[in-house]
């Protein structure tokens, strides 16, 4: 099929820092084909009216667990360690293969209906994922958490080998599979190196909790005498490309080897917020040069996974902890939630800007509501202003994937009455 985007204001997060007024997309089949003038020579199947929208790349979500949204509003206000070891690893020790099928499916419909098109995910039971990933039409990264367990540590390195195996590149190119060591305290220096050595033997990347929070810094320094940046450093994880979920509490040396290492950390601001983790400094991080990418984390620890949400608290923390009013900007932000995304999932060639070759991943955003206008700045607008229910209409891969807020892949109905279903099952057992 092909696409015209017509008369639209694009924000197309090329570098430019431009917004391009009363300008046309097309779209061929998968890619985008041309921007700019309308064309003659270019034959249109379906005409979109961009009249009082705002086109822009889809979101990226460079840190989450989609299956949580099963354990939404189950367990809040209490610390990270509690939390964790009383509420949820208990009741994640009863999960089913059917119960992720399903939390993921009801994630990805609220991630299409706040414009979030790609998404890095660290769960359990990833096949199901993938199946949900197929039928949704939208871009993921699986990765299968791995927590070391004592005779069970080979066992997990070939479920990631076989996950890798079976998915990788699925989905007409959708699917990546990355290697997802959960923590430097929850795996042994030995366990990292083998899992290290996976990914490399799979060619691919590294998904890993990092520096979370104050009480795993002050654990590693008083166990291993550095921090867990320092560590997993040593170990030689960094020798592939990194997503670092949290990246909370760092120090200069911890920045300097993010920087050197070309680590992306994922600033996940909703999350560190409500377990009290803290706040990750990601003025200075951006003002090194390290690509900060944007998370919702779980939606158990959140309690959602509405982007446009963790964009306005990344342009808006710093702000306050810093006590500087221009600490990210809201161009930052909007670059971790797109291009420095699409970078942290080694997809930046093809998405996380709208350009000319690249894959059609992009949103159209309705501005035509009473607490967007007036127009002035269209980038503070869309940090500031904007929220995840003003999306209007998602394209993948140059498929129309929600249009008119209704979601063309998938039965919303049915998907939200099997999740509270198997929501409640759960935690029955």
């Amino acid at each position: 099929m092909s696409i015209l985007i017509k008369n639209i204001t694009l924000v197309p997060m090329d570098g430019k820092e431009e917004v391009l007024k009363n300008t046309n997309i097309y779209i061929e089949k998968d890619k985008i084909i041309h921007i700019g003038e309308l064309r003659d020579d270019i034959e249109v199947t379906r005409t979109i009216d961009g009249k009082n929208k705002i086109a822009m790349p889809g979101l990226i979500n460079a840190h989450t667990h989609i299956g949580m949204s099963l354990l939404r509003n189950y367990a809040d206000d209490l610390p990270l360690h509690e939390w964790l070891t009383q509420k949820i690893w208990p009741v994640e020790a009863k999960l089913t293969a059917e119960d992720v099928y399903w939390g993921s499916l009801l994630s990805m419909v609220e991630m299409i209906q706040s414009g979030t098109t790609a998404f890095c995910d660290m769960y359990f039971f990833m096949d199901e994922v993938g199946k949900a990933l197929e039928e949704a039409g939208i871009r993921g990264v699986l990765t299968r958490g791995l927590i070391e367990e004592p005779g069970k540590g080979e066992e997990k390195l070939q479920d990631t080998r076989d996950l890798y195996n079976n998915w990788n590149g699925k989905g007409e190119g959708r699917i990546k599979v990355m290697v997802a060591p959960h923590a430097p305290y929850t795996c042994s220096p030995t366990y990292l190196e083998r899992i290290a050595d996976l990914a490399k033997e799979l060619n691919t990347g590294i998904h890993i909790h990092l520096s979370e929070t104050k009480k795993e810094v002050e654990d590693s320094f008083n166990q291993l005498g550095k921090s867990p940046i320092k560590h997993v450093y040593d170990v030689g994880l960094f020798e592939l490309p990194t997503i670092a979920a949290h990246c909370v509490h760092v120090d200069d040396e911890d920045i300097e080897i993010l920087n050197r290492m070309d680590v992306s950390p994922v600033n996940n601001p909703s999350s560190n917020l409500k377990l009290a983790s803290g706040f990750s400094p990601v003025d200075k991080m951006l003002k090194r040069g390290i690509s900060v990418a944007l998370g919702t984390d779980g939606s158990s620890s959140n309690n959602n996974l509405n982007m446009f949400e963790e964009i306005h608290l990344a342009a808006i923390v710093n702000k306050a902890v810093n006590m500087d009013a221009i600490s990210v900007p809201a161009i930052d932000a909007l670059k971790m939630a797109t291009i420095n995304g699409a970078k942290a999932l080694l997809w930046d060639r093809e998405i996380g800007s709208i350009e000319e070759g690249k894959k059609a991943d992009i949103i159209l955003i309705d501005i035509n509501k009473p607490h967007l206008y007036p127009l002035h700045n269209i980038i503070s607008l869309l940090a500031y202003s904007v929220q995840g229910s003003d999306v209007d209409t998602v394209i993948v891969d140059g498929d129309i994937i929600m249009e008119n807020r209704e979601i063309k892949t998938l039965d919303v109905e049915k998907i939200m009455f099997n999740t509270e279903r198997v929501a409640k099952d759960l935690v029955n057992r």
